[in-house]
Order: structure tokens, then sequence, then C-alpha cells
């Protein structure tokens, strides 16, 4: 089995400390069976070298992928991780790829599908709380709210009991569900905290949250590495 965790070139940078990588290895992954993939190899990562591809956190879609124009200084993109990333999840999609998202990687799956993002909360819509807890002087690895699941036939719904508490690390958020996507949990106020494909599909989960921060102190969030490397390895066993 191998497993792509599509990272920003800092995050590449730590190796095996990423926080997604050990949480994967927490999970029940090899270290050898991971590797940490940047746009700066985009010429040799293939998807069908894969059996499943985590899409992690960094840095904002460019709005022009949704059809927008930047509208706030803090929006900070970097177009060549998203033509890169965009291109993985195409062929990934195309080849029925175990996926899983993550802040970001919730953003880029629901551009990739055609829908759109607010660019920031604050300036486009009227969150009831902080949503990036670090402003609170929270640590990553506190719970800061409650998501909702509104799905509880879906993946998420299997895995979460009703609600759960989750960190919280974004200024962006899904905005229009891009189609062949569902909701499978909202924030308290309202906002879209994960998606899943609306379709019958091996595994593809997406989440506001991070919850690589959190598997050492929720089983809940463990247990979403571990779904997914259950997929993975039933992709891999098939080839």
């Amino acid at each position: 089995m191998r497993i792509a965790v599509s990272v920003g070139e800092k995050e590449k940078a730590r190796g095996a400390e990423s926080p997604y990588f050990r949480a994967l290895v927490a999970a029940g992954a090899e270290e050898s069976e991971l590797e940490l993939v940047s746009a700066t190899e985009a010429a040799h990562v293939r998807a069908r070298d894969y059996d499943g591809i985590l899409f992690t956190g960094g840095e904002d879609v460019d709005p022009s992928f949704y059809g927008e124009a930047k509208q706030h200084e803090n929006v900070h993109d970097y177009r060549p991780r998203d033509e890169f990333e965009f291109a993985l999840l195409d062929r990934a999609l195309a080849l029925r790829t175990p996926i899983l998202g993550i802040c970001r990687g919730v953003q880029m799956i629901n551009v990739g599908f055609g829908g759109t993002l607010y660019q920031d909360i604050k300036e486009d819509a009227q969150p009831q709380f902080e949503h990036r807890q670090t402003e609170l002087g929270k640590s990553r690895q506190e719970p800061s709210h409650s998501v909702l699941v509104t799905d509880e036939n879906s993946s998420l719904g299997a895995i979460v009991q009703g609600a759960c508490r989750v960190n919280s690390l974004h200024h962006q958020a899904v905005k229009r569900v891009g189609r062949g996507l569902k909701v499978t949990a909202r924030s308290e106020d309202g906002f879209v905290e994960a998606v899943e494909s609306a379709d019958e599909y091996p595994f593809l989960m997406a989440v506001q949250w991070h919850p690589e921060e959190m598997v050492n102190s929720s089983p809940e969030q463990r247990e979403i590495f571990v779904r997914f490397l259950e997929k993975c390895r039933e992709g891999a066993a098939q080839k």
C-alpha cells in the first residue's frame, strides 16, 4: 500500500514529523507506506501509483478557480499547489482512489467539484464565534466548538454519533457545495464542516477541522484515519 500526503512546501520539509504523517502512523500505517508530495514534484507524482490520497491544510485556493477575483488582503494562495492538486484530484477520482481532505483539503475538493468558498468568513458571512482558535490563545490541539452530523448514514455518521467537539483553524469555508458532493456535518453557526461523495464511491471524506492534531486525545478523530486506511488497504489488495 502507498498513500500520497499532499502538502505545502513548508510541511513537506517536516517529513515524518508532520502531524498528518504522524496521525496516519498512529492509525496503523507504516512509515514506509506514506509519501509526502508537493507541487514541486508535479511532473513525477502519478495518482495511479497510490492507493489513497490525503489532501491537507495550507494556503488558500486561488479564487479564480471558482470564478471570483481576490476580495481580501488576507487571501494567500499559491497557484502551483492548486494546479497540482486539482490535477491529482481529477485523476484520483477517475481511478476511484480513496480520498481524505483536511481544512484546505475540503475547500480544494469542493472547488474541484464546481463549488465556491467564502474568501473570509468574517468579511463575507456572519460567524457566531471565532473559527481561528489561535486568535483566542488556544493551541491547535484543543477543541473549541462542536460540529453536528447532518447525515447519520454517511461515513462520518458511522464514526460520530450526533456531534463531536473539534478544533478550528480556518478563515475560509465552503459556500456553494459542489455538484456530486453532499454535506455531512455543520458547525453550530451553520458553516459546512464536512462533505462526502453524493454518489457511491470507495471513500471520499473531507473535513474543515484538523483531526490530525487530535488523534491522541479523541478516538473519533483517530477513527477518521483508521477508516481511510482500511479503504486504502482494500483498494491495494484488489490491484
